[in-house]
């Protein structure tokens, strides 16, 4: 009945243009309030799918690392157990530690990073190789794969150049001064170089984990950490849950959001930041809205006392004008998330709007729309909707007017 109401007055021709340009007003800023936050909000998802995809590439899915110290030992037996964990298709041994990388005058420190020949079925970085080829070498050949910040830094062609790099190696309780007996110096040749983000590419180098265990005085089944892939992506938390009740306080576990917690905790917050100012816009189209609803309840002052003389109690004429604050709101968010929506789809289809700056990855605004986004926008317009029309329901139905003869 409500509706009802409130439909007809929507449509209705009004005694004065004014009132009928101001409620077409208000509507409008409702929708261009919606469409914006929906199209802001689906620029940003996808530029956050990106980058979760990048970092993907580099993080495992579960990492086991010490829960003290930078290095644990891992028996063959354990090793062998956690490969044949329930949802667990692959596991690497890895050995990180800091190194110097020269060549001839130009120098970089890096993050050296030693993984085994598991590593390819773990990690998606050999699907980013830039140049060259994601080659480790051999036991008595190792080679590095740069990252594409490392190699221009260090002025070398991975893959092409046939120049040795000399890696200065730091060993295990050798101590913080450079000196012969604490640092392993070795020749290396760059086989490959990738690019994944500007954060892995500047300081990271891959090299054999044999190889680096050894240069750094470790003992065989020592490692930093062990990389996980999972057969299932969907169990992440299920598996995650059972490896830390086996393995216990010694041992840290962690998915892709633990490991990136700072990283995530800052896309979050930018993405409610971001909503937070784009709702401002909505807040601007319900103050057009009160003004709207006030001049309709001065026209319908003799409907509002026909009503009541018909005995329509005064919370019915507040719902009546209450609704009809929602139905603008409703129209303009509707025609809102249309605009929004088919833009987003011509640019996932068409790519309409390039991406400036010469990007290597994507070369046009990457969009995601999602259906959480249109049900948050929603309720934010309806939350915003209802309380601007409060006042002015609240108004007509507690005003006592008297019923002037036609």
């Amino acid at each position: 009945m409500y509706l009802q109401f409130a439909w007809r007055y929507f449509r209705s021709p009004k005694s004065t243009t004014a009132i009928s340009v101001i409620a077409w007003t208000s509507v409008v800023a409702i929708a261009v309030g919606t469409a914006a936050l929906l199209l802001v909000l689906s620029v940003f998802n996808g530029f956050e799918g990106l980058v979760k995809s990048l970092y993907a590439d580099f993080y495992p899915e579960i990492r086991v690392s010490p829960a003290q110290g930078k290095f644990v030992t891992i028996s063959d037996s354990l090793g062998d157990r956690l490969a044949t964990w329930p949802g667990v298709s692959a596991v690497s041994r890895v050995v990180e530690e800091k190194a110097i990388l020269q060549n001839g005058e130009y120098q970089s420190v890096i993050q050296l990073k030693g993984v085994d020949d598991h590593y390819a079925a773990v990690s998606g970085l050999p699907g980013r190789i830039y140049h060259g080829s994601f080659s480790l070498g051999t036991a008595a050949m190792p080679a590095l794969v740069l990252g594409a910040g490392v190699e221009d830094a260090l002025g070398v062609q991975a893959g092409r150049d046939v120049r040795l790099l000399r890696a200065y190696i730091p060993r295990k309780g050798g101590g913080r001064t450079l000196s012969a007996e604490n640092i392993q110096a070795t020749d290396l040749y760059a086989a490959g170089s990738f690019i994944v983000q500007q954060d892995f590419d500047e300081q990271y180098g891959l090299t054999r984990y044999d190889f680096l265990r050894e240069a750094m005085g470790l003992s065989p089944q020592s490692v930093s950490a062990l990389e996980l892939k999972l057969s299932d992506p969907g169990r992440t938390e299920k598996v995650k849950q059972a490896l830390r009740d086996f393995l216990g306080d010694a041992f840290r576990v962690e998915d892709r959001y633990e490991q990136n917690r700072s990283l995530y905790g800052v896309m979050n917050a930018e993405r409610w930041i971001v909503y937070g100012v784009l709702s401002l816009i909505l807040i601007v189209g319900a103050f057009t809205m009160i003004g709207a609803l006030t001049m309709l309840i001065l026209e319908k002052q003799t409907d509002i006392q026909i009503l009541r003389a018909m005995g329509a109690e005064r919370r019915v004429i507040h719902r009546i004008f209450l609704m009809e604050g929602l139905l603008l709101a409703g129209v303009g968010a509707g025609l809102g998330m249309l605009i929004a929506g088919s833009m987003i789809w011509a640019q996932q289809t068409f790519h309409l709007i390039p991406l400036g700056g010469g990007s290597f990855l994507i070369d046009y605004y990457p969009v995601e729309g999602r259906l959480s986004d249109g049900l948050l926008i929603g309720a934010t317009v309806f939350f915003i909707a209802a309380v601007a029309s409060w006042l002015p329901a609240s108004r007509a139905a507690t005003r006592v007017q008297s019923l002037r003869t036609q």
